[in-house]
């Protein structure tokens, strides 16, 4: 298959990534994969890096001849079979223009954020796409609920993981942990994010100031990655008076070590997840997981199996987690086995391939 990827998005969080990473994958089983993404985008440089040919697009309603024009040349230049779009600008655009073309769409649902009902859903999933996939089963239930699709039209298909890219130097990881101030007695609990305002990091700076006042010493905290809320973030923890135990570590385009480096993995976004890539990964390197049920996130915390489930907003029921977590090694050990099973059981790479491979055949049917 000859398939086109759009993307009106200029970020490269695990969107982006889950885009480039399929590609890569699915490049190594034969088919041929090109990018029309968004002038000044992260992933241009990133997916070019990787050998992809990426076109620059303005994904605006304005140049909309433009875009047609531009994706008439692309698809009939290059014999494109068919068309996945990601975001809702290159949905819309991409969609139009590839219907005037005659050529298949299919929308890749990224985010659990509910879609608007009515006519311009129904337009969107149910006539300019032929098929749409979503990382989560839950989001797919619900657009097709919202969209008035067939459920047979809706995927769930969840970001699988590389194992291959998340094998670590334990010395490396040693020393990666003493850089930060961790000796060994310390129980490190992490996250891994774009630093946006619905991630739940300030109920992890909230619940690492209650963990200190309950005599939580041997506790800190390891928020990894950058964005926007992130100057909000360091600020909210100087206010609170935990500066000294939360690093903030910044971007780390390989952040397999960081991961690594922590004994509990914490995600308690707000809105929006659909399966985080890093939650999957902290299972597969065998963390116990502290996560929302917002999404997906619950098909990979299960409550007392791979972790604890934490209500949305909840820097109490975060706290007491990670100090009940923390006292119990046993505990830990358990439930980050627990979660390594459960990922390499069913969100591993090659099943993600597979069931992408199906989406789009389907869609060519």
């Amino acid at each position: 298959m000859k398939i086109l990827h759009t993307e009106a998005a200029t970020g490269l969080g695990g969107q982006e990534l889950r885009i480039l990473n399929e590609a890569i994958g699915l490049r190594e089983r034969g088919h041929e994969i090109v990018m029309a993404v968004q002038s000044g985008g992260q992933l241009i440089e990133r997916a070019r890096e990787k050998g992809f040919q990426v076109y620059p697009f303005d994904w605006r309603w304005r140049r909309f001849p433009t875009v047609c024009t531009e994706l008439r040349r692309i698809v009939r230049g290059l014999g494109i079979d068919l068309i996945c779009t990601h975001s809702s600008k290159d949905a819309w655009l991409a969609g139009v223009s590839a219907r005037l073309l005659g050529v298949p769409v299919v929308r890749m649902r990224h985010l659990s954020t509910p879609i608007r009902q009515g006519f311009n859903s129904r337009i969107l999933y149910g006539v300019l796409a032929r098929r749409v996939a979503t990382t989560c089963h839950e989001t797919a239930v619900r657009i097709a609920r919202q969209a008035g699709l067939d459920h047979a039209r809706c995927y769930s298909v969840p970001t699988g993981v590389r194992g291959d890219e998340l094998v670590c130097d334990p010395a490396e990881v040693a020393a990666l942990r003493l850089s930060y101030g961790f000796d060994e007695g310390c129980v490190v609990v992490g996250s891994l994010c774009v630093m946006r305002s619905w991630k739940g990091m300030e109920d992890l700076i909230e619940a690492a100031a209650l963990v200190k006042a309950q005599g939580g010493e041997t506790v800190r905290w390891l928020l990894v990655g950058d964005g926007p809320a992130l100057k909000c973030f360091q600020e909210y923890a100087q206010k609170l008076g935990v500066e000294e135990r939360v690093v903030f570590a910044g971007y780390h385009r390989q952040p397999a070590a960081h991961l690594a480096a922590m004994d509990l993995f914490a995600l308690p976004s707000r809105a929006h997840e659909g399966v985080s890539q890093a939650i999957l990964q902290a299972g597969y390197m065998a963390k116990p997981l502290i996560a929302t049920t917002v999404g997906g996130l619950g098909e990979v915390c299960i409550d007392g199996v791979t972790g604890y489930q934490v209500p949305i907003k909840s820097s109490q029921a975060i706290a007491r987690a990670v100090l009940a977590c923390s006292a119990n090694g046993e505990e830990r050990r358990r439930m980050g086995l627990a979660a390594q099973q459960l990922v390499m059981d069913k969100f591993t790479f090659d099943e993600t391939l597979d069931k992408m491979e199906h989406f789009y055949a389907e869609a060519l049917r």
